[in-house]
């Protein structure tokens, strides 16, 4: 274990901090224990870069990105990660390698990659970080509190076929139209893998709040038990709230066949907690599937949107096949067609309320 203060914070102020590691001061590290075999989920690694692959920046907890070269600094947790576009990897450190599943921070074991991207970047773990207790640092060290209650305000769920169908698109875009009308819109992110991609989508598009599972002290939800996930989902959305913001909008990562999110979805008691839910897919094809595999699960979208909403005719074809209206990113944007989303959200809130 390297115990030295000095020799510590000058290999701490010289590493790159990732984003998921942004609720942690390095100044509250005061160890390094070399048992990265132990680590779990969250855990915050120092590590040593090793080879150039897939990833060649990571994200910086200061919001920007920066590029890696070999030999460099970095702090980053422990994590697990499933995205088809690139790595399905476990949170699992090996004694002398692992491998960066994550720009956004998170470290692991690789054990699945698609076939049209480079194999991972590799890090040299160096050790886990420690507090003054002797606690190892955790994403989860510094977290949201736990909620106290039930929100009153609406939830907008908005889910899709899988990455990349346009899910922070819709997000993003009906965020800065309830903005626009005059909503304090708190714009979230409830389960996925730590970046700072989405996060300062919503920022940009003039949320309220914005928060995300790492606030929750998750630096993915993958391989997360389902009740922590929720309790996480939860914790955001008390916090939400408590900012004072009017309406929100929460993005579920990946697919609906995901295994989290399709377990969120299928779990009754969550789905009570959104009023309304935005379905976001590629094509009127992948629009009938989907909308039929929702309503397996006893939910009905109220719109459609995503990449399909570009083509007036597939968004016809999706249309006829679902009976589902079909919303583009410019009518989200648009304050008065944002403000009508709105208004069916709360009156649908006012109908469980009085029910």
């Amino acid at each position: 274990m390297l115990t030295d203060p000095h020799t510590l914070h000058t290999l701490l102020d010289a590493a790159k901090w990732s984003f998921s590691t942004r609720r942690i001061r390095g100044a509250d590290v005061t160890g390094l224990s070399s048992d990265v075999d132990k680590s779990k989920s969250g855990d915050l690694i120092l590590g040593r870069v090793v080879s150039i692959g897939q990833h060649t920046r990571i994200q910086l907890s200061s919001g920007r990105p920066a590029a890696l070269y070999t030999g460099d600094l970095i702090v980053m947790p422990c994590g697990a990660r499933y995205a088809p576009d690139q790595f399905e990897g476990f949170a699992e450190i090996g004694v002398d390698s692992c491998d960066m599943l994550a720009g956004g921070g998170c470290l692991g074991r690789m054990v699945a990659r698609n076939e049209r991207i480079k194999p991972a970047t590799t890090v040299q773990p160096l050790g886990r970080l420690r507090f003054a207790n002797g606690k190892v640092a955790n994403t989860d060290s510094h977290s949201l509190p736990s909620a106290r209650g039930k929100v009153s305000i609406p939830v907008i769920a908005v889910v899709g076929t899988s990455m990349n169908s346009g899910k922070t698109t819709a997000t993003t875009a009906l965020t800065h139209g309830l903005t626009r009308v005059g909503w304090r819109v708190a714009a979230l992110k409830g389960t996925g893998t730590g970046s700072f991609g989405d996060f300062n989508d919503y920022v940009d598009a003039g949320a309220h709040y914005v928060a995300d599972f790492t606030d929750a002290g998750m630096v993915t939800t993958y391989r997360e038990p389902l009740d922590r996930i929720k309790k996480g989902i939860a914790d955001i959305l008390w916090s939400a709230e408590e900012t004072g913001a009017e309406i929100m909008l929460m993005e579920l990562a990946d697919g609906i066949f995901q295994l989290e999110t399709a377990a969120l979805l299928q779990d009754e008691a969550f789905r009570q907690t959104f009023a309304g839910v935005i379905f976001a897919c590629g094509d009127a094809v992948a629009a009938a599937g989907g909308v039929s595999a929702l309503a397996a699960m006893n939910i009905k979208p109220m719109l459609l949107t995503g990449l399909l909403s570009t083509s007036p005719m597939a968004s016809a074809e999706a249309e006829k096949a679902t009976g589902i209206r079909v919303v583009s990113r410019g009518q989200l944007l648009d304050p008065a067609h944002a403000n009508l989303i709105a208004a069916q959200v709360n009156a649908q809130v006012m109908e469980r309320v009085a029910a």
